[in-house]
C-alpha cells in the first residue's frame, strides 16, 4: 500500500490508508469518488500524488485546509500521513457535496484522524485563515488564486497540482493576480506539476 509514498509510514499509518482503500472502493459505485479506470492504480494515480503534496508542507505549519476534497485527494491522505508526522496539524476538508462529505466523515472517522468535514461552498466560508491550502483538479488557476486570497493566511503557501497546461494557466493568472511562484516537479506524472504559490493579491 505504501511503497510508492513520498514519505516513511507507520504500520498504523499503512493501516488507515488500507481502510481508507476499502472504504473508497466500497462507496465509488454509488457514488463515484474516482474514476472507475483509476481504481485498478489507487496507489500512485491518488495515493501517491496526494502523499507528494505533505512533503512540501511548511514545518510549524497547524492548519491545511483542503478545497473540494471529493474523494478525499489530497486531504485525506494529508490528514492520514499528518496523524503520524505533525500531530499538531489540523486538517478541513471542504466539500460541497453531501454524500461525498459523509464519505469523507466516515473515513476520518474510522480511521481515527483529526479532519474537519465543511459541507458546504468555497465561496461562502468564512476566511479558513490556512497556513496551507490544496485543490485537486478543482478550477483553472485563476479561480484557484482567488480561493487563495480569501482562505490562505498572512505567509501561508497554496499547493495546487496542475497538467500539462499549467504554464498558459500560470500566464493567463498575471494579467489579474501578482504571487510568487516555485513549481515542484510531479513524482507521478512527467507532465504535470506542482505549483506552490505564495503572497497572492490581486494587480
Amino acid at each position: 500500500m505504501t511503497g510508492d509514498l513520498a514519505v516513511n509510514v507507520s504500520r498504523e499509518t499503512s493501516e488507515r490508508l488500507a481502510s481508507y482503500a476499502a472504504l473508497l472502493v466500497k462507496w465509488n459505485p454509488a457514488i463515484n469518488l474516482v474514476s472507475k479506470s483509476s481504481l485498478a492504480d489507487l496507489q500512485t494515480r491518488h495515493f501517491a500524488d496526494s502523499a507528494q503534496l505533505f512533503a512540501l508542507c511548511p514545518p510549524g505549519a497547524r492548519h491545511w485546509a483542503d478545497l473540494g476534497s471529493g474523494g478525499g485527494f489530497p486531504g485525506l491522505v494529508i490528514a492520514i500521513l499528518a496523524a503520524e508526522h505533525m500531530p499538531d496539524l489540523t486538517v478541513t476538508l471542504v466539500e460541497s457535496d453531501a454524500r461525498k462529505a459523509a464519505f469523507l466523515s466516515t473515513v476520518a472517522r474510522e480511521t481515527g484522524i483529526r479532519a474537519k468535514v465543511m459541507a458546504e461552498r468555497i465561496e461562502s466560508l468564512a476566511p479558513l485563515a490556512a497556513d496551507v491550502l490544496s485543490a485537486r483538479a478543482l478550477a483553472s488557476l485563476p479561480q484557484l488564486l482567488a480561493f487563495a486570497e480569501r482562505h490562505l493566511a498572512p505567509g501561508g503557501h497554496a499547493l495546487f497540482p496542475k497538467g500539462a497546461t499549467h504554464r498558459s494557466e500560470v500566464a493567463e493568472s498575471l494579467a489579474d493576480w501578482r504571487f510568487d511562484l516555485r513549481e515542484h516537479p510531479s513524482k507521478t506524472d512527467p507532465l504535470a506539476v506542482i505549483l506552490e504559490i505564495e503572497g497572492v493579491s490581486r494587480v
